[in-house]
């Protein structure tokens, strides 16, 4: 069977804005900021920046290399690419595992996409009512949770601005005409205008937040400065209450200082302690570790099968590694100088760093932010500006998210853009569908995100890592990731690519398995595990069963393929 004709990138620089779009999401502004709030910001950047070296940018180059490879041989799936890497009628299903990741997010992706939308709108119409403005945290977590419809099953489904149901059948929709378009006219030109304007907008925002200076005279200690050591401080004091809790985390540039504010609360407080934890003591944490690289999977859109199907359509003269490095620094710009930056100097700015500190991602980014942003001058205009960019964000990212399924579809079936874009559009309609009706405690879209947003990544960048080094081979894989290149890797990333990133990788993945599914460490297994069998939640087995049907459907699809079967003949 001929394969369908070949869509390709108009530019180099397309096809680098489009890697560095589909990186640059709401991980960026929302979830790394999160995280390093989660687990006291310095010592968290250390463990984020060794993650970044040893698998970020290994993983990602391994990508590249094999994806243009099979790209050149006509293959553009994930199957496709394992398929024609290992000659092993097995290797295609596992490659299908690239198309299930983000076909499953994008159900739930979209609808996060639809909260950032909504609220920018919301932020529009509080510039001209000031009602509309959230003067407390509860104030905004009490509007989340009824925009959301955390509070019971289908309560987020109303036909109104201050619910879910319009704004998600609205960006629903703008995703799927601009992915029918394809790869050069939708996904590289939405791109290419969104990238630019997406950084503009935040640097914006950025100026705003670091000239906030101390907004309320009466709290000295919140201030933009102590976000700023709160993000970058590697070492922290704790005050300790005789429970065993945390009382209060007290961050400072000045050693002394830090050591003096926080022996004054303790001596405020009858039975309180002073702890110090330094760098090394941080780093000794695991969940540390996990969540360092968990972050680098989300951040660079490895594992994903993004970057394979992307980099199939590259030419064979094109400079790959100098590709890879710029759509990843892009990145990491947008991430650390502009989501970490503009994030947690903003909150520790209004609540302190005892009010930011284990927030979480949802809860730092839409319970906390909404009301600092209404507290500060002329804040509705900026957040309006950044909730704006959180949606342009958001569906940069949502916009490659189908292109892996789209390219399966194409390939193994030889129909056309048209066919594929409706069956996958009815596809993830059920499935958001599912994720918007089961919004109480947000228990589906959180089951989904564990299990295929962490778990299936954690998987799928190990057979990669493994698959290039040792399958592929390293000698061919270096070959390739240096062909038409204008400037080559230095020769220790060779046994960083075979060695050093999946025992790393297998590392962290272990660490990973026992804590949050097998429980060591804990009383008891993570409650993901726990809701599927110990209480039997009934939403997170139909989550479970919704990726189980994606699976066997695509699957089927190959195993039907006359290309796959025809190539084994």
């Amino acid at each position: 069977m001929a394969p369908p004709p070949r869509d390709s990138w108009g530019s180099r620089l397309g096809v680098i804005l489009a890697v560095a779009g589909s990186a640059v999401g709401l991980g960026n502004f929302i979830r790394f900021p999160g995280q390093a709030a989660q687990f006291g910001g310095g010592a968290f950047m250390i463990a984020y920046a060794i993650s970044f070296l040893i698998i970020g940018l290994p993983i990602g180059w391994a990508e590249w290399a094999m994806g243009r490879y099979a790209g050149q041989r006509g293959y553009h799936s994930a199957a496709g690419v394992f398929h024609c890497l290992v000659p092993w009628r097995g290797s295609k299903y596992i490659g299908v595992i690239g198309a299930i990741i983000p076909l499953v997010i994008f159900m739930y992706y979209v609808a996060i996409e639809a909260w950032t939308l909504g609220y920018t709108v919301r932020f529009v119409r509080a510039i001209f009512d000031p009602t509309l403005r959230f003067a407390t945290v509860t104030d905004s977590q009490a509007y989340f949770g009824r925009f959301v419809g955390s509070a019971a099953d289908g309560s987020a489904l109303r036909p109104d601005l201050d619910s879910l149901l319009p704004w998600l059948a609205v960006v629903f929709v703008i995703n799927l005409v601009l992915i029918y378009r394809g790869i050069s006219a939708g996904i590289q030109k939405v791109c290419e205008i969104g990238m630019p304007v997406l950084i503009v907008l935040s640097l914006l925002v950025l100026a705003r937040v670091l000239t906030l200076g101390t907004p309320d005279p009466a709290f000295p200690d919140r201030n933009v400065s102590t976000g700023l050591g709160y993000m970058w401080n590697p070492g922290k004091t704790l005050v300790v209450g005789e429970d065993g809790r945390t009382i209060a985390e007290v961050v400072d540039a000045d050693a002394v200082r830090q050591r003096e504010r926080a022996d004054a609360m303790a001596a405020a407080t009858p039975g309180a302690r002073v702890e110090r934890r330094t760098m090394l003591s941080q780093l000794a944490d695991p969940d540390l570790w996990l969540a360092a690289a968990g972050q680098i999977f989300f951040s660079l859109s490895v594992g994903f099968g993004v970057i394979l199907v992307y980099a199939s359509y590259v030419g064979p003269r094109d400079d790959i590694v100098l590709s890879g490095l710029t759509a990843s620094a892009t990145n990491e710009f947008c991430e650390v100088a502009l989501g970490g930056l503009i994030t947690l100097p903003a909150a520790v700015a209004f609540l302190g760093v005892a009010g930011v500190a284990g927030q979480g991602t949802f809860g730092l980014g839409f319970n906390v932010l909404p009301m600092v942003f209404s507290a500060m001058p002329a804040g509705s205009l900026f957040g309006a500006m950044f909730f704006f960019v959180l949606f342009i964000a958001a569906i940069t990212s949502s916009l490659s998210m189908l292109q892996p399924g789209i390219a399966l579809l194409e390939e193994a079936l030889g129909i056309g853009r048209k066919g594929s874009v409706g069956l996958l559009g009815t596809l993830t309609a059920l499935g958001t569908g599912f994720v918007a009706w089961f919004s109480r405690d947000l228990k589906a879209l959180d089951t989904l995100d564990f299990w295929v947003g962490t778990f299936l990544i954690f998987v799928l960048a190990m057979i990669q890592i493994v698959l290039f080094g040792w399958a592929f081979g390293i000698e061919r894989g270096w070959e390739e990731l240096h062909r038409g290149g204008a400037i080559r890797l230095p020769r220790f990333f060779r046994p960083i690519f075979r060695y050093v990133c999946p025992g790393f990788l297998v590392t962290i993945f272990v660490l990973w398995f026992l804590e949050n599914v097998v429980g060591l460490g804990r009383a008891e297994p993570s409650s993901y595990v726990a809701d599927l069998f110990e209480k039997g939640e009934p939403v997170a087995w139909l989550s479970i069963g919704v990726v189980l049907v994606v699976s066997v459907g695509l699957a089927v699809t190959i195993a039907s393929s006359k290309r796959y079967a025809d190539d084994e003949a």
